[in-house]
């Protein structure tokens, strides 16, 4: 597939759409096989193609229980597809070929870099070795922590269960197999247990921040002030997207239940629409505004070269840096002693505006074909676009035009903004002229 893509002197961003788009083909195809559903009867392609796009672009919105409908052949299928999807096909690709000794090329380092927002192509190669090192060590770390809680519980069958829930998390995927106790019910069995909720938190975070962050951790320990403008940005983001919905969930969504519940539910909630989709505690009791405000940190997502989805967190914190600088006079937006670029707002601005579209586009589909409520329809919208994989219970009922409306929004939300707008445009050719400049009021 590789090789392929480069003979065809494609782009990178090209390579990496066209890649996610093999690779949710041939998933799709392996879960039609009558071996892969738990009854022995092949699944219909449409519902096999949604299953393969929610996992490469570890979503986690189903249209059948995963534990209940599909065999251990298709949960390893599924756990595969979100493996490479949460991964990244170019760095499972470039892994591939690591491991078959065949040297690297200029173009394939130079689509790695982007695969996975690297400031540069030298050193790539090292750089993909200590992501697959790292991806590998939580994902282990992970699965014997939760083995303490279901191999107990399930016997060698919670092993499975482990590593499957580990790796689900970590790439942000949330599927889950917990469905033989009740269907679609995801880690509420487990809304108090610290073990699991500490757990899944910490995976989700982890495989959110990036892998720029890590190797800023790993070179600096927790020296802050030495890090990268980007990770200290990550950092304080993801923090204070963490605590204020967290405060938010408990005081005013959650404040009727016991303490030990509210206070993981309350946590867990704002962790998890960080593209992750488990869920802890029945969503449909939200408020609206709770289920508004589950939709805004969905369609954030988590951070730029990471496993995870969505806007990014460094899109929101350039958004809200440069309409400081308005409000204040300033000629650019600045963070910690460091200003932001022009072409970064632009970049910003670009895909937020997108994602804004591809949202409310999505929701507003979905209510028409379906003539269900428009906040219900723009929260599957959001959890699709986000690649989060939170919902409200439609996904399963939906039609077909609007399950292939969440087909498309998975798809761009884990691909990316400007990797899909670079894909699909053509480059202008850069020219030394420009229009005569004139202003616009604006505000």
């Amino acid at each position: 597939m590789w090789a392929a893509l480069h003979k065809r002197k494609l782009t990178s961003s090209q390579i990496i759409l066209f890649g996610f788009l093999m690779v949710i083909l041939a998933g799709a195809l392996l879960l039609m096989l009558p071996v892969s559903a738990a009854a022995g009867i092949s699944t219909p392609f449409l519902d096999c193609l949604f299953t393969s796009t929610s996992a490469v672009c570890v979503t986690g919105l189903v249209v059948y229980d995963t534990a209940t409908h599909w065999s251990v052949f298709g949960q390893a299928v599924i756990l595969l597809l979100i493996q490479i999807g949460g991964m990244g096909v170019v760095t499972v690709a470039v892994a591939i070929t690591m491991a078959s000794g065949k040297r690297i090329t200029l173009m394939q380092r130079s689509t790695m870099q982007d695969a996975i927002s690297a400031p540069q192509v030298g050193g790539i190669v090292r750089f993909t070795g200590f992501i697959l090192k790292g991806i590998f060590l939580f994902e282990i770390l992970g699965a014997l922590a939760l083995m303490t809680v279901f191999v107990p519980e399930y016997g060698l069958r919670g092993i499975w269960l482990a590593v499957f829930h580990s790796v689900s998390a970590f790439c942000n995927a949330g599927f889950d197999l917990m469905g033989t106790r009740a269907p679609f019910s995801s880690l509420t069995e487990y809304n108090q247990n610290p073990v699991v909720n500490i757990t899944v938190m910490l995976l989700i975070v982890i495989g959110g921040i990036g892998f720029l962050t890590w190797q800023d951790i790993r070179r600096n320990g927790l020296h802050f002030q030495r890090y990268r403008m980007q990770s200290k940005v990550i950092l304080s983001v993801t923090g204070i997207l963490i605590v204020l919905p967290a405060l938010y969930f408990y005081f005013l969504e959650f404040s009727g239940l016991p303490f030990a519940q509210r206070f993981w539910g309350s946590l867990f909630q704002a962790v998890t629409p960080r593209t992750a989709g488990f869920n802890t505690l029945d969503l449909t009791g939200l408020s609206e505004v709770g289920q508004l405000v589950t939709c805004l940190l969905m369609l954030i997502g988590g951070s730029p070269g990471s496993t995870a989805g969505g806007m990014k967190t460094t899109t929101l914190a350039v958004l809200v840096a440069c309409s400081v600088a308005v409000f204040r006079k300033r000629a650019n937006g600045q963070y910690y002693g460091r200003r932001i670029a022009d072409e970064t707002l632009k970049n910003a601005v670009a895909v937020f505006l997108m994602y804004l579209a591809l949202f409310f586009a999505g929701g507003m589909v979905i209510s028409a074909a379906e003539g269900l409520p428009l906040l219900t329809c723009l929260f599957e919208s959001a959890s699709a676009v986000g690649t989060v994989g939170l919902s409200l219970g439609i996904t399963p009922g939906l039609g077909t035009a609007s399950r292939l409306v969440l087909i498309a929004l998975m798809f761009f939300g884990r691909v990316g903004g400007l990797t899909l707008i670079f894909a699909t445009l053509p480059a202008n050719k850069n020219t030394l002229s420009k229009l005569p400049l004139e202003k616009i009021t604006v505000g």
